[in-house]
This record gives C-alpha cells, sequence and structure tokens, in this order.
C-alpha cells in the first residue's frame, strides 16, 4: 500500500511530461489500479479458500512485482497504465485479511486488524511526506524500483517470517456462484460491505477537498502539508486506541460503532462549517481519522467473526471490492459536489453520507439484538 500511496503526490506531475499525455490518459493511470483491485478482490479471496492463503498471497505480491518492473521502464502514460492495471492486479487483501483472522483468537483479532490499518493510514501519511522527496532524487521510474524492491521482501518476509496458516479441513473448497450471491445479500454481511463502500466513500472524496482548504482558507503552503498530515494522524491515535479497547473489554461493541459512525459524520459536518478557521478544522480532522482509523480495523474484525473459516476468503473479496468501489466512487461523486458546491459541499455530502450510515449500522444492529432474543 505504501508503494501505491506514492505515486499519489507524483504521477500526475510527471505524465504531463510523456509524449502520449492528455487528461483523460492521466485518469486512467491514477485509478487503473483500483479497477483491477476491485474486479480481482473477489476471485483472490475464492482462490485463497480453495487453494490456501499464502500460495494466493505469493502470485498476487509476484503480480505486483512485475507491474512495479513495467513501470520502472515506462516511457508513455500508456505503460504507466498497464503498470498500473498489473500491479493492481495482484489484489491480495481479502487473501491477507483471511490470514490474519486464520491465526488470531477472536478477542484479540480487533486488535490485530487495527495494527493493520494503522499501519495503512502511517503508509499513507509517509507516502504524502515522501514522495516529493523521492521523486526529486530518484524520479518516477526509481519510485517504482522501490516498489519492486519491497515486493521481493515482502516475499521474503511471507516465505521466512509469516507463521503457516491452521490446516484446511478435508474438501476445502471455493465457494460456488450460488454461495456468493448468498454472502452478498446475507443480513449480517451486506451492511458491513455498505460500511467499507461508505468509509473509502469518505476517506476519498475528503483528500480531495483538504489539501485546497489547506492552501485557499488556511493559507498553509503545500510544502508543510506534511506537518498538518501527520500531526494529525498521531493525535488522533488517543482517541481510535481508547475505541479499540473499549470494543475489546466491554459488551457496548455495537453501539460503539454506530457511535464512530456518527462521530464521523460529525466531524465531516464540523470540516465544512469551520473549513476556515485553523484550529477548529484541525481538530475535526483528528476526529475523523480518530474514528476512521477504528472503523479501518472494526469492520473487518467483525467481518470474520461473521463469516465461517471456509467462506472468509470469499466473504473478504466482497468486502475488499467494496472498499475499492467506494473509493472510486468517492473520487468521482467528490469532484461533483466540488464544483457544484464549492469545497465545503464535500464535506456536506460526506456528513449526509455518513449519517445514513449510521441509520444503517443502528438497524441492522438491532435487528441483530432481536434476533438473539428469540433465539
Amino acid at each position: 500500500m505504501f508503494g501505491l500511496f506514492l505515486m499519489l503526490p507524483v504521477l500526475a506531475l510527471y505524465a504531463r511530461g510523456l509524449p502520449d499525455y492528455s487528461p483523460l490518459l492521466l485518469g486512467l493511470a491514477m485509478g487503473a489500479y483500483g479497477l483491477t483491485q476491485a474486479l480481482l478482490q473477489i476471485p483472490f479471496g475464492r482462490w485463497s479458500d480453495r487453494l490456501g492463503r499464502k500460495p494466493v498471497i505469493t502470485i498476487g505480491l509476484l503480480l505486483f512485482a512485475l507491474g512495479s518492473l513495467i513501470g520502472a521502464l515506462s516511457s508513455s502514460v500508456a505503460w504507466l497504465i498497464v503498470a498500473r492495471c498489473v500491479q493492481g492486479a495482484g489484489a491480495v487483501s481479502a487473501a491477507v485479511s483471511a490470514l490474519l483472522a486464520d491465526l488470531t483468537r477472536p478477542e484479540v483479532r480487533t486488535r490485530a486488524m487495527a495494527f493493520v490499518g494503522i499501519s495503512i493510514g502511517l503508509s499513507f501519511v509517509l507516502s504524502l511526506v515522501l514522495g516529493p522527496v523521492l521523486e526529486a532524487v530518484v524520479g518516477v521510474p526509481g519510485i517504482f524500483v522501490m516498489m519492486l524492491v519491497m515486493a521481493v521482501a515482502g516475499l521474503v518476509l511471507l516465505r521466512f517470517a509469516v507463521p503457516d496458516e491452521p490446516p484446511r479441513g478435508a474438501g476445502s473448497d471455493a465457494p460456488s456462484l450460488s454461495v456468493l450471491l448468498e454472502l452478498l445479500v446475507r443480513p449480517s454481511l451486506a451492511p458491513l460491505y455498505a460500511g467499507m463502500f461508505a468509509l473509502h466513500f469518505l476517506i476519498t472524496a475528503t483528500f480531495i477537498a483538504v489539501p485546497p482548504v489547506l492552501v485557499t482558507d488556511l493559507g498553509l503552503a503545500s510544502v508543510g502539508h506534511w506537518k498538518v498530515y501527520l500531526g494529525v494522524f498521531v493525535a488522533s491515535l488517543a482517541g481510535t486506541i481508547p475505541l479499540i479497547m473499549a470494543t475489546e473489554r466491554t459488551k457496548v461493541g455495537p453501539a460503539l460503532l454506530v457511535v464512530a459512525v456518527l462521530l464521523a459524520a460529525v466531524s465531516q459536518a464540523a470540516l465544512g462549517r469551520w473549513h476556515g478557521s485553523l484550529w477548529m478544522f484541525l481538530g475535526a480532522l483528528t476526529l475523523f481519522f480518530a474514528v476512521f482509523n477504528y472503523l479501518e480495523a472494526r469492520l473487518p474484525a467483525l467481518l470474520t467473526l461473521a463469516a465461517s473459516s471456509t467462506e472468509r476468503g470469499a466473504a473478504l473479496g466482497i468486502f475488499a471490492t467494496a472498499q475499492f468501489l467506494g473509493a472510486f466512487a468517492g473520487g468521482a461523486l467528490g469532484g461533483v459536489l466540488l464544483g457544484r458546491f464549492g469545497l465545503p459541499g464535500v464535506f456536506w455530502g460526506g456528513a449526509m453520507l455518513g449519517l445514513a450510515w449510521a441509520g444503517v449500522a443502528g438497524f441492522s444492529g438491532r435487528a441483530a439484538a432481536f434476533q438473539r432474543e428469540r433465539a
């Protein structure tokens, strides 16, 4: 994820210097990996249920390495698109999450998922800080080479550092298409898919508007934005960690989920309302990061509890597909909101989505509690 994120602050400027540059091709180069990720998460998840987690993760890392090599050798935007598509074809998020679930006890799974979520969040922050610096030193082809090296390092870690997955039962196989469709609409799982879609819609749309607000409304030069992102992320952990600990040590997990979603909506509304006030804006952004980190960990943990071990890879595949589709929709619709209603409109749109999500989460939680009482 760090390798993919490194392209975000540098690819647009780099592509402008290539002979076949056009805005359309640039957009495809920026988003191509998300498309192949979304298309292949479910197949990779199903294959991990059938073939095992580690073999599928190995294939995904090899594809990511191949895409990185193509990117390092690319001299046109068209080849960059190919490189990003091949990188995205290494769609192992579901398989990695399923392996983590296989190797952890239910009572500590949220904490384990939290480490993954926090590492991804930190990777995002570090990419904003280091991307422009690395581009100045080694160029975009050099960043692709770094991705290749990281993929090889990932293969070494997978082989020698990651514990073996538990033995699979006799007759383990990927779920049939009918089972996959049932997983897609199962009442205990569908709200979690919707939640991950909404969460990544929010994070993508938020970062359409945050950088311009920092420059135009708050007067912060772009060269100093890394300080804002790093400070906000570190401060947000003071909210994320207590939420995680309360979830693990108490029985109010379902209520905390709804509260966290409501806080996400509140933070979006605060960003829209106080986008001209530095400290209010930074406080709202810190609140958003705190609940984002918590939900990024809590949602996959809930999914792994709701899906059986033989269905987990496929369910996480649907889950990851919802995540990448949410990111795509957040970018596309966030741009529409920006053009029609300006920077505050992006945040107010996020607040409305957060309220709708809270309603879905609350209703599904009450329905689950009612079913438990009947049982």
